[in-house]
């Protein structure tokens, strides 16, 4: 029994680890594209070619002060930031890795429940910090999760339909032979834009707008608590890159398609960011309503309505 604690510590302990690698390698990636998106060189000072810079950057980061503005909720102020990471973690170790953490036949179910609840780190970190542009911001958040959480969980109920699983470790079986982004193009295109707004990425960082917020909902934050929400939202962008190529681009998960499958959702992120100005708000709202509300839930309808009918037709 106390073997089977520690090696499961263990792994877990190494699970965080290697996130918190990716994620320092993903934020060098970012400041490297967007430079030369930008026609400059990015961080190449701190080691060779620059690649202790994010190491650099964290240890700065963390010797800073950790500032708490007078008026402000203690308790809320200072766990939110601890709330957020901790559910970017926790979604990591839904994943079907080969050696199983907590991945189980409700998968599926268990995080869209984790995504759902996610806004309410946000949400708390806007309202106890008692600033105008961290409640604008969080304001912003809450309702934005709102509208593209109900398409991106149609999409998800379309896949356990083709599936009838809840499994994630069974989406790799069903794809062996074709992909669901060929299936599911429609789908995968709106899932695409709801991964951005899920991650309060450019088009969709309405959030963080620096032009008309300052910070956004993580202003008066500083230290360790900026730390954890910038750790969180880079860990969300690995994750939902992971869960795409799980859903629409299956492959072997120790393969090294897999990994190039990742990096290129996660560069899909930065590039977009480079490239597209910041949406307007109300036009977000409209779309997820108007287009990707009714898209989706047709195509979950279909897709229903296919398998009953070869489920008759077959027996």
């Amino acid at each position: 029994m106390y073997l089977d604690v520690l090696v499961y510590s263990v792994n877990v302990l190494i699970l965080v680890l290697m996130v918190m690698v990716g994620v320092a390698f993903l934020t060098l990636l970012e400041r490297k594209v967007l430079g030369y998106i930008q026609i400059r060189k990015g961080p190449n000072k701190v080691g060779l070619m620059g690649l202790l810079q994010p190491f650099s950057d964290a240890v700065k980061l963390l010797s800073k002060e950790m500032i708490f503005p007078n008026m402000s909720n203690y308790y809320p102020f200072y766990f939110s930031p601890v709330y957020i990471f901790f559910l970017a973690l926790m979604s990591w170790m839904l994943m079907p890795y080969y050696w199983i953490l907590s991945s189980f036949n409700l998968g599926l179910l268990f995080l869209m429940s984790m995504l759902s609840v996610g806004v309410y780190g946000v949400m708390l970190s806007g309202w106890s910090s008692t600033c105008l542009f961290s409640m604008v911001g969080c304001l912003r958040c809450v309702a934005q999760s709102i509208s593209y959480e109900v398409s991106m969980i149609f999409i998800m109920i379309s896949v356990f339909i083709l599936t009838m699983s809840y499994s994630l470790l069974n989406l790799y079986f069903f794809q062996y032979s074709i992909y669901f982004v060929f299936v599911l193009l429609p789908l995968g295109m709106i899932m695409i834009v709801s991964m951005m707004a899920e991650t309060n990425r450019t088009p969709f960082d309405f959030a963080e707008a620096e032009s008309e917020l300052v910070s956004g909902f993580n202003v008066e934050y500083s230290s360790g608590g900026f730390a954890l929400i910038f750790l969180g939202e880079y860990c969300m962008i690995i994750f939902m890159s992971m869960l795409f190529v799980i859903m629409f681009v299956g492959s072997n998960m120790i393969s090294w398609s897999f990994s190039v499958k990742i990096m290129f959702i996660s560069f899909l992120f930065i590039w977009i960011r480079g490239s597209l100005p910041r949406y307007r708000y109300d036009k977000l709202m409209a779309l997820c309503w108007k287009s990707f509300l009714m898209v989706s839930l047709l195509m979950m309808t279909y897709y229903c309505n296919l398998y009953c009918f070869l489920s008759e037709t077959i027996m």
